[in-house]
């Protein structure tokens, strides 16, 4: 298939899809651009548009549309998404390499992830079968009488699921969230990032196009959420992704507190990758801790929230462990995305990069550079004043018990930081001192090892990777969320919890207890595969 050549088209304007049908908004908020040659691609801009009308056609037609439905129907739409992705992948891959500066892995990650995601629901949705609502547990006796019993349900609420995006997955971030509402009888109003909006809002309209979801299912806003968040109702959710500040700023939203808005928040996270004692170079384990490191500091240029920025490795091992990571670094090309040798790309902003750069010097002031740094990377062909490349950093701190930085600045780029630690006892202290992570992997030969540190850093995080030799070249990686699995963190990574197979379909859900007589009970259960 040949596929048009990004750089060569006239910016255009993304329009928003709200209430059925198309619109524009007024002026320029941002302009995306291609952060290798700093092109202008399209504008956004979401003023002016009525959202408060939006909002009610999603609750009326969109709702109406999916809660006539079954699980097991609205698993068959999901799954009719990801078709509709599927034949324009090309095409999103192109729009990923231009937009976000993605190499074809990284685009896969963010494109593929989302349409697997998809995949996934659908499967799940399926084995639910006809039911309209979901029997969460088994009745259960609540006095002497055994005629009276109570049992859990949960059922679809009956607003819109807002779902506020960041912008270094705007394919994977969109579906993620929008396969467990629809599957759940939700409807969705998007919130793409602005600056990279562009592959969102070509996937939506394709899907529009395709009409295979009921109208007011899938909404789209292009451009800033002005007022969105004043509008909601008790019966709306929010599922944002971002940085702590701004989701801050959702969960704490005067009318989303007065009205208990339901948020669900996945935010920043300095997650970790532990090396055990006695793990000698050229082991199993020390060969898949490097692999992994280097492979998370470098695939999507380290914008990946579940990326790994702090690198515990015995004090002992220390140096080696710098040596041998610096040496793979130093020879990972960097450079335009669209040369197939390329493994790191750029950074989609150049505000972005400003931002890790500054991050890069804070964490320097209390750690040694190794290689990278703080200044745009000389590459051949590329301007450095309109790109936004970082070189892969990588830092080792000069005092492990007396550092903050490391546990407090998240670099969201090619950046991540060695921190020595004597003992476990002290690895597990220092671990903890991330606040709260979405992620952590600890690498060993010995399983007891592992057991010891899963049990001991579990209440900080929000899943762990425990690599042995058995999975050492068979895991799907630390950064990977694969949907089967809990995706949030407690802490700074915002006190969330999103897929995780079937439990993912709880947060569109109202549970309740109905108590009441056996027979009425068993009469509930049986109507559940028919209820509207």
């Amino acid at each position: 298939m040949q596929v048009p050549n990004m750089s060569a088209r006239a910016a255009e304007s993304l329009e928003s899809y709200l209430g059925g049908r198309w619109v524009s908004g007024e002026g320029v908020e941002t302009r995306l651009y291609d952060p290798v040659s700093g092109d202008e691609l399209a504008t956004v801009s979401a003023k002016g548009v009525d959202l408060a009308s939006a909002l009610i056609f999603a609750r009326m037609q969109g709702q109406g549309g999916l809660r006539e439905m079954s699980y097991a129907g609205r698993a068959k739409l999901v799954g009719a998404v990801a078709d509709v992705l599927v034949v324009n992948r090309a095409r999103y891959e192109e729009i990923a390499i231009a937009n976000s500066g993605n190499t074809k892995t990284d685009a896969a990650i963010d494109i593929d992830g989302g349409i697997a995601t998809l995949k996934y629901y659908a499967r799940v949705g399926a084995t639910l079968g006809d039911q309209r609502m979901v029997l969460d547990e088994k009745p259960v006796r609540l006095a002497k009488a055994e005629n009276y019993q109570a049992v859990h349900i949960m059922v679809p609420r009956q607003g819109v699921a807002i779902h506020i995006n960041a912008f270094n997955f705007p394919s994977w971030g969109l579906w993620e969230k929008a396969a467990v509402a629809l599957v759940a009888g939700m409807p969705v109003l998007a919130k793409p990032a602005s600056a990279t909006a562009l592959l969102a809002h070509a996937m939506v309209k394709d899907v529009i196009a395709a009409s295979v979801l009921p109208e007011g299912a899938l909404n789209l806003l292009c451009g800033s959420a002005g007022n969105l968040l004043a509008l909601l109702t008790c019966d709306d959710v929010i599922a944002f992704t971002g940085s702590a500040d701004t989701a801050a700023r959702v969960r704490g939203h005067p009318d989303v507190v007065r009205k208990s808005v339901p948020v669900n928040i996945e935010a920043d996270s300095i997650n970790a990758a532990v090396l055990a004692p006695g793990s000698a170079m050229g082991s199993a384990a020390c060969d898949a801790f490097l692999r992994e490191v280097v492979r998370e500091m470098t695939v999507k240029a380290g914008q990946k929230c579940t990326a790994i920025r702090r690198i515990f490795v015995p004090a002992d091992q220390a140096g080696a462990i710098a040596d041998a990571l610096a040496a793979k670094l130093k020879t990972t090309k960097v450079g335009d995305p669209r040369q197939e040798d390329t493994r790191v790309g750029p950074l989609v902003t150049r505000s972005q990069q400003g931002a890790a750069f500054d991050g890069i010097r804070r964490l320097a002031s209390e750690a040694s550079i190794l290689c990278g740094g703080p200044e745009p990377p000389r590459l051949p062909g590329i301007d450095s004043a309109k790109s936004a490349f970082v070189a892969p950093t990588l830092l080792c701190v000069n005092d492990a018990a007396g550092a903050k930085a490391v546990h407090e600045v998240e670099v969201f780029g090619p950046a991540a930081t060695i921190v020595p630690y004597r003992n476990e006892q002290e690895a597990c202290a220092l671990i903890a001192r991330g606040g709260g992570s979405l992620v952590a992997s600890v690498f060993a030969d010995d399983k007891d090892f592992l057991l010891r540190m899963v049990s001991a850093i579990a209440p900080a995080h929000g899943r762990i990777l425990a690599v042995d030799p058995a999975i050492a070249s068979a895991h799907t990686g630390h950064g990977i969320v694969m949907p089967q699995c809990n995706h949030g963190g407690p802490g700074r990574a915002g006190a969330g919890e999103e897929l995780g197979g079937a439990y993912g379909l709880r947060f569109y859900h109202q549970r309740l207890a109905v108590q009441g007589s056996n027979d009425l009970l068993a009469a509930l259960q049986a109507k559940a595969a028919s209820l509207h």
